[in-house]
């Protein structure tokens, strides 16, 4: 992918060593902080952005300045990606009637705390809409290329314009429809959640049409996104893990599904066409 190194995103919130907005709370300091909290009435988690673990140079993930300096290309590449998708995102939304709105994006290491709780690094990356704000490992990039076979910058574009999709869900209202209706019916809770995945996917591919049209991509780009959808389709991540498929149990929709509404989404365009839920995800 063209892309030009040397700048970080001023939405960027780096908490891989407790620093810029956040900080890593020892659990004398999470007692601290969680007392406050009940006592205020308020998130001072959320507030601060601290996190749970170890304090800065008690190992547990701080960060070093060897890992700071490994890591540096690929946080000024999510810086790129994140600020070329919200730029996009901020010309196409309006045309449906929505305006659009930047969200953050959050580095960390190990576990984070977030406006919809307490993560791990074994969740992957995620989208929290309570805050607004992208959180991502970026080991999680290493798991991508050696776990899930899907090297690449472009693949590691897919990871982070999927969790923007998320993003354009929450403005446009459709995350909290969907929340609704899994209420409603917890049938369909699954079911729900794989269309609103695959939707994402295919917002995600509407990014990717951008860049094709601006002549961002090179030769191998837009295989490399397709190929990282397909590797973390339940069907494949289940293979793996279990050796057994239960479509029943997707939440996230197959290697095929991911794929396809990726690849119409980069063909079209069109945020209308990533209607996963008329057309029932297929």
């Amino acid at each position: 992918m063209r892309w030009t190194p040397g700048r970080r995103s001023s939405n960027i919130e780096d908490r891989r060593a407790g620093g810029g907005m956040g900080m890593r709370l020892g659990i004398g300091g999470t007692v601290v902080v969680l007392i406050l909290s009940l006592l205020t009435g308020r998130n001072l988690f959320q507030e601060t952005g601290a996190t749970v673990g170890q304090a800065p140079g008690a190992g547990g993930g701080a960060l070093t300045a060897e890992d700071s300096a490994r890591e540096e290309p690929t946080v000024q590449f999510v810086s790129f990606v994140l600020d070329d998708a919200q730029q996009t995102w901020a010309r196409v939304l309006p045309s449906v009637g929505v305006p659009y709105q930047e969200a953050r994006l959050v580095l960390f290491r190990d576990a984070v705390q977030s406006g919809c709780g307490t993560a791990q690094s074994a969740m992957g990356p995620f989208y929290c809409p309570a805050d607004q704000r992208v959180y991502i490992d970026l080991g999680f990039y290493d798991d991508l290329r050696s776990r899930f076979g899907a090297p690449g910058d472009f693949a590691q574009a897919y990871v982070l314009a999927h969790e923007i999709g998320h993003h354009v869900q929450h403005l446009m209202g459709t995350d909290a429809q969907v929340r609704q209706a899994q209420q409603n019916d917890p049938r369909l809770a699954n079911e729900l959640s794989v269309r609103l995945e695959l939707q994402a996917d295919c917002y995600a591919g509407v990014w990717a049409h951008s860049t094709a049209q601006r002549q961002l991509l090179e030769r191998g780009d837009a295989e490399e996104g397709m190929a990282a959808a397909a590797a973390v389709g339940d069907d494949r991540i289940q293979r793996q893990t279990t050796g057994s498929i239960d479509v029943d149990s997707f939440t996230h929709g197959s290697s095929e599904q991911r794929t396809a509404w990726f690849q119409r989404g980069m063909t079209t365009g069109d945020v209308q066409a990533c209607d996963t839920f008329s057309s029932g995800g297929r």
